[in-house]
């Protein structure tokens, strides 16, 4: 029996595959082309589940056989039960993340589907401040820092989409050997100002879970 097992990224990658897959069977007409395409899309979505057992991958291969609009809406309506969701998180559990900030506005939890984000983001506009949530390793990790909009599109360094974007700079927590007292260090990306579009876009964790490192300066967290 399959448990849940596809986090939110993985999802999305597999959207944007089907998707991929079923414009392709509707707009060409080369058999090999299309063929080319399915197996192109199915190894796309496995290469993102390397620990997947055999049940697993006998779901995942599914919807490279198919054609139809209807079909492949199907075999994504088919996935939700196997969805997981990251630990729900409260506030008490948020202010705990940021114990430096004393009047810390936390988002309205009650309105956020856990299953459908990979991180928790919010701004704090009076402020300037951003701030990240990701469950790294089994346990969660806040980074806070400041973000300076462009009032433009650009490039998102965690979802890699053209979206509404903001330079975010948080302030890293390590310190090379013989560092003076009052050393730091800034890292600044440009990410989503809107954390929704960003968690609907997000297909690869490699680029967040790298800047939680970095920012944090604990490679074993």
């Amino acid at each position: 029996m399959l448990v849940p097992f596809i986090r939110n990224h993985q999802f999305n990658l597999i959207n944007k595959q089907v998707g991929h897959l079923q414009n392709t069977c509707n707009t060409v007409s080369d058999p090999k082309v299309v063929e080319s395409v399915r197996i192109g899309t199915q190894t796309k979505v496995l290469e993102a589940f390397p620990e997947a057992s055999e049940l697993q991958q006998q779901l995942l291969r599914r919807f490279a056989a198919l054609n139809s609009r209807g079909e492949f809406q199907q075999y994504l309506d088919s996935l939700e039960p196997f969805r997981t969701e990251i630990e729900p998180l409260e506030e008490k559990q948020l202010k705990k993340l940021f114990p430096k900030i004393k009047k810390l506005k936390v988002p309205d939890l009650t309105t956020v589907d856990f299953r459908n984000i990979t991180y928790l983001g919010w701004t704090d506009i009076a402020s300037n401040r951003l701030f990240i949530v990701y469950r790294l390793n089994g346990q969660y990790v806040g980074i806070e820092g400041r973000y300076t909009p462009t009032n433009k599109k650009g490039v998102c360094f965690l979802c890699n989409r053209q979206e509404e974007v903001a330079l975010f700079s948080a302030i890293t927590k390590a310190k090379p050997p013989k560092a003076s007292p009052d050393y730091y260090k800034a890292i600044g990306n440009y990410m989503c100002v809107n954390s929704d579009a960003c968690n609907k876009n997000i297909t690869d964790v490699a680029m967040l879970e790298k800047f939680v490192y970095d920012v944090t300066g604990n490679y074993e967290a």
